[in-house]
Formats: structure tokens, sequence, C-alpha cells
């Protein structure tokens, strides 16, 4: 059976809302260890005695893998199916979450957050194909916004549990979390999700390909990163973009004479997937800026700890998933184009807020603003990219949307620890206020291209 019968035969799967519940809580994991991790890096310091070097790779290496990985995820997904994928996926970041609780080095931590990132390359993609082909119409934009909101509201809460969590049984417990409600979730999906088997014949995987496109956003996404350290006129940062620009050019050259090439190169000259990968390179660049930039001026302008600074990010999630999930429900009556300008402009109003004025509450309600404009981009950005792919290019379309995911985190961290490393290394709150500043003059750009790219509502028949 191939994808596509798989994709006749489960649209009206009757488990299919259940299913997306154990999906999403998956995803969830993968995206709290994006943020909870964050929270507890001060105690993994101490404890393990990290260096700035360790600190920063803790953190970036599990955002490396993840994204560089995505694509080939997605590839494999659709060749294996995406059932085998998701289990192999959720046992392989299980197990690796359970080895970084129980690090004593900082060889091991980093590591396990390297493994943890293979795995959620393999799951997230194959997740996502899954959700694409087991819903259709409405019902898969209703669908889609609950998984942007869990994406979403998936980060703050990661600031909150992290705060939670590091302020009770302490860091290990961070990782730890993760075993138990993975085990479960492989234990439920093993028995719910309909048998997928992939392509029939099934061709070989592209090896040269996957080595060129994972190498490229590899090469990219670590240029971004220590960009953020080193600055981003330094001839190893040219340098590294560049290599990723030429192995972008060679990847797309070689896909048009492979025989089994990974990705359909002309997947991204279409319009939805090019404006829905950008929408979502924004969206998580807007939030990664805003956690980034609220947590460290909650702990090291105001000085607060680590649980009252989570609990701060409590509105915030909750205004993220909200944005998420109106926005799921209104999105086939109005049309992408007029609420993805809508939404950025709302997240360059509530960033805006801090930029006037610094106080705890208004940045609080600033951030929270912002959060449900950037809850609602994913789910915007999803719809466009995801909506009208066929069912056997599922699992790479959404391999496509989760790279530029883990791009836009990429970008939006390194840009704003640019802009306010006066702050974040002294007493002054300048270097916070520029960063707001930075980040809602880009949600206003972001605006005004979503606006001319982002497709308009099709013409109902009759």
């Amino acid at each position: 059976m191939t994808t596509h019968d798989v994709r006749e035969t489960t649209a009206q799967h009757p488990l299919r809302w259940r299913i997306l519940a154990f999906l999403g809580v998956a995803q969830l994991m993968l995206i709290l260890d994006v943020t909870v991790v964050a929270i507890a890096l001060p105690q993994m310091e101490t404890d393990l005695d990290l260096s700035r070097a360790a600190v920063t790779w803790t953190v970036s290496a599990y955002t490396l893998t993840f994204g560089g990985l995505m694509l080939l995820g997605g590839r494999i997904a659709d060749l294996f199916g995406a059932k085998r994928v998701v289990l192999t996926g959720l046992l392989i970041f299980t197990t690796a979450s359970l080895l970084t609780g129980l690090a004593s080095s900082a060889g091991m931590v980093v590591g396990g957050r390297v493994a943890q990132g293979i795995g959620a390359a393999l799951l997230s993609p194959a997740a996502l194909s899954l959700v694409v082909n087991l819903f259709s119409g409405d019902e898969r934009n209703k669908a889609l916004g609950v998984w942007a909101a869990l994406g979403g509201g998936g980060a703050a809460l990661g600031v909150l549990l992290g705060g939670l969590i590091t302020g009770g049984p302490g860091w290990p417990w961070v990782f730890f979390v993760n075993v138990p409600i993975g085990l479960l979730i492989v234990a439920a999906l093993a028995v719910m999700l309909p048998a997928t088997t992939g392509m029939r014949p099934r061709p070989r995987l592209d090896g040269l390909g996957a080595l060129l496109v994972t190498g490229s956003t590899a090469a990219l996404i670590y240029a971004l990163i220590r960009a953020g350290d080193h600055g981003w006129l330094t001839a190893v940062t040219g340098s590294l973009v560049l290599l990723a620009l030429i192995g972008y050019a060679a990847f797309t050259a070689w896909q048009k004479h492979s025989r089994s090439p990974l990705m359909d190169v002309t997947l991204l000259a279409r319009r939805p997937v090019t404006t829905g990968a950008f929408l979502i390179l924004m969206a998580t660049a807007l939030m990664v800026a805003v956690f980034f930039l609220g947590t460290f001026y909650f702990q090291h302008a105001r000085g607060y700890g680590a649980l009252r600074t989570g609990l701060l990010f409590l509105p915030v999630a909750l205004a993220t998933m909200l944005g998420a999930n109106l926005t799921g429900r209104t999105i086939a009556r109005f049309g992408a184009r007029p609420l993805a300008v809508a939404a950025l402009l709302i997240a360059a109003i509530g960033m805006a807020v801090p930029a006037l004025t610094m106080q705890p509450v208004a940045v609080t309600v600033g951030i929270a603003v912002a959060g449900a404009g950037t809850g609602a981009l994913f789910v915007i950005a999803s719809a466009t990219a995801l909506g009208q792919v066929a069912p056997q290019e599922a699992g790479i379309a959404s391999g496509i949307v989760s790279t530029f995911h883990e791009f836009g985190a990429s970008v939006g961290a390194a840009v704003v620890s640019s802009v306010a490393a006066a702050s974040l290394v002294g007493d002054s709150t300048d270097g916070f206020h520029d960063g707001f500043v930075v980040a809602a003059l880009a949600a206003v750009g972001a605006a005004v291209i979503g606006g001319l790219l982002t497709p308009g509502r099709p013409a109902r028949a009759g």
C-alpha cells in the first residue's frame, strides 16, 4: 500500500483526533527541548563545570542537528512510511533524553543533545505528514491550528516548565520527564496509527543529495549561531554562508540528474510552499527573539529567579495558543493573506510595547501580545505551505516547513543576541530595548512582504 493509499483510507480515520493528540504531545516535547533547557543552563553550568562554549553548544547542538537533518527525515518518511519513522524517531529521542539527564560531563551533554536532534529530525516531519494525510478540507486547517498552537505555545511553556523543574527536582529532570511520556506515546501510536509502507517500488535513498543538503543546512545554521557570539562580518561567518550557498547550488543541480532525487526541487518554486516557508521562518524567528529577550531581561536586568521568570511566561503561552486556535478556526473563512498581515502587525505592536517602556508589567503584556501574533502566524504558514500538497509529497513538504522553522530559531537567537549584547554582559537595558525595536521593525517588514506573497483565498464555486 502506498502513501496515496493511506491518504484515501485514513481521511476519515475514526481515531484521527486522538492520533493528533498523541502526535501533538510528541511534537510538544521536541519544541519544549529548545526553550526548557535555556532556563536550566545556569544550574547545569555550575553542576557540570561547563565552559562558555559548552553552555552554548548545549542549546545549539540540538538546533543544529534538528534543522540540518530535517529534509532527510521527511524523505525517509516518504520512502519507508510515516508510522515506522515516527516510532523510530520517538524511541531515539526518548533514549537520548535519558542519557542526557544522566550526563556527568560536557561531552555527554552535547552528545546527548545531538542524539535528541537526530530523533527529532526523524519524528517531526513524519508526524506532520501524518497530520496532513489524516485530515482534509476545513478539518485539516483545524488540525494544523492545533498543531501550530502546540508548537508556538510549547516554546513559551518550555520557559515555564524549565523554571518549575529547575527550581524543584533539578536540571536532569528537564530531560528525564521525556522518558515516561515518550514511552507512553510510542505504545499508543503503535496501536492507533494506520499502517504506512511508503513508496512502492521503493527507490534508493539519495545519499549524495542527503549529504549536500544536510551539510549545507548545518553550515548555514552554524554560521548563524556563531555570528551571535563572534559577529556577522567575520571571515569565518562569511565563509560558512558561502559554503552553504555553494552546497545548495550543487544540491539543486544534482537533484535534476539523480535517478532517485531526495526531493523535487520544483516544490520550492511553488508560491504556496515558498510563502509558507518564509512565514514559518519569520514566526519562529520572532518567537525566539521574544523569548530570548524576555527571559534574559527578567533574569539579568530584574534579577528574577528561574521559577518566577517561568511563571511570567504563563500568559505568553496562553496567548500564543489562543492566537493559533482562533486562526485555525477562521482561516478558511477569511483566507491566509489578511490573517498573515494581521498576525505580523499584532506581533509588531506587542514588541513595540517593551520598546517604549521596560517596566516588567509592560514587558509581560507586550510579549504576550506578540505571542498571540506569532501563534497565529504558525497556523497560516503551515496551512499555506501544506494545504495543497499531494499525499506522496507530504513528508518532504513537511520537512521543508520544519527546516525553515529551525532556520528561524537560529536567525532569531543570533540576531537578538548580537543586538542585545550590551545588556547581556552589562547592567544597561539599552540592548534589550534595541532588540525589541529590531524585532518590531522586522515584523512590520515581514507584514509587507507577506501581503505581497501570500496567496489570496480561492474563489468559491457558484
